[in-house]
């Protein structure tokens, strides 16, 4: 209504959330817990003038720019890592409005589980994205008691499984409720977001332990191999975006960002180690155009700073940072509760790019992650590095 709006706490914009949900935002509940509380405060205000939470805002204005309402995850990651919200009623709220309002494709994909080629462009990237919103959704409403709701949302979040093919063992489009024919992983074409369906062939990091179940251990395993030995050839449109290639994999747009973690649920974990340290060396250096792509306001400058440390969020509202390979002798953390949480790695070398057995403390870690309570909570973390 043009009116100016007065806020009582710092307002934030340019809140670019389709690439920094994956690390950024994860990234920023370490090293800014205050700021993430304002940054959904801000989230909340927009809720209040527009009806709906930001999806990519500019300079206070929505762009409605790029696909999901991802702040439902910045909201549910910041609430199940103890980050204090208020208003949570109000939040919940926003993002049941975000994910209802008739806009690209939600309404359809409520009512028959994914979005339709014929219906929508992007249309399998849209689905698999408000998969992943609805589990944050899900999550949230659970943890402030509406069951309800989370249950609603649990079974939407399921929805990625309505465009994966079982044949192929990719998400695929559907028109008219049929597979469209004449399938080719690598082509880029309007049903992906700035990628192809090899960029999006693990999109679903809320239910990573479903996609392994389905592919088994060791088909997972090839499965990620014929991602990244593939040829990097592309048929389809030209896509600008799409980077970085190692295989299919690209790391220089966000789609690809979780992909080389997944190793770690494999059998072969190193094989993504060896990757992660390629990456970090091949991708980005200390040079005027050192970082490949677009850093997307923080993105990919955050993947960088979290697999130096070495760990990432697969799925970046669980609370839950998969360990890679670090690349730094030692780091030290100064985080908002005057505690510190230091990362130091054993026999640390250019040829020694494998990790084992992460030490938290003292004690041997037995999974593959680490806990954000275990990084608040301060101590050291010392990774033993080894060349085989």
């Amino acid at each position: 209504n043009n009116q100016v709006a007065q806020s009582k706490q710092d307002n934030y914009s340019v809140f670019s959330l389709w690439d920094t949900y994956r690390g950024a935002n994860p990234l920023y509940t370490i090293l800014q817990p205050k700021r993430t509380q304002d940054f959904i405060e801000s989230f909340r205000l927009q809720y209040q003038q527009t009806g709906l939470l930001p999806m990519w805002t500019l300079s206070n204005n929505e762009t409605n720019c790029m696909i999901g309402y991802h702040s439902a995850s910045i909201i549910a990651d910041a609430n199940s890592k103890g980050i204090a919200l208020e208003n949570k009623e109000e939040l919940l709220a926003g993002m049941i409005a975000s994910s209802n309002y008739n806009h690209l494709g939600k309404v359809q994909y409520a009512q028959n589980g994914f979005i339709d080629a014929n219906l929508e462009a992007e249309s399998v990237s849209k689905t698999l994205e408000y998969a992943y919103d609805d589990w944050c959704i899900s999550k949230f409403a659970k943890q402030i008691g509406n069951d309800s709701i989370a249950k609603i949302y649990q079974l939407r979040s399921a929805n990625w499984m309505n465009l994966y093919h079982p044949e192929s063992g990719f998400f695929q489009a559907r028109k008219g409720g049929m597979w469209l024919p004449n399938f080719k992983p690598n082509e880029v074409n309007h049903h992906y977001t700035e990628a192809n369906a090899w960029q999006y062939s693990l999109a679903a990091p809320h239910h990573i332990s479903q996609l392994v179940a389905m592919k088994g251990k060791q088909g997972m395993e090839r499965f990620l191999d014929s991602l990244f030995y593939s040829s990097s050839t592309m048929s389809g449109r030209e896509q600008s975006d799409i980077t970085g290639l190692i295989g299919q994999y690209a790391h220089g747009n966000e789609p690809s960002h979780h992909i080389v973690y997944l190793y770690a649920f494999s059998e072969t974990p190193k094989v993504g180690q060896k990757y992660i340290h390629k990456i970090i060396h091949e991708f980005h250096n200390n040079t005027p155009d050192g970082m490949i792509g677009n850093d997307d306001c923080g993105q990919m400058s955050a993947w960088y700073i979290l697999s130096t440390l070495g760990f990432y969020p697969v799925n970046p509202a669980n609370s839950e940072f998969i360990f890679g390979a670090p690349q730094v002798k030692k780091a030290i953390l100064h985080l908002e509760n005057n505690k510190t949480f230091t990362i130091v790695t054993s026999n640390f070398s250019i040829e020694n790019i494998y990790q084992d057995k992460p030490i938290l403390n003292n004690i041997i870690l037995s999974s593959p992650l680490i806990n954000y309570s275990q990084i608040m909570s301060g101590g050291i973390l010392n990774f033993q590095m080894t060349n085989k």
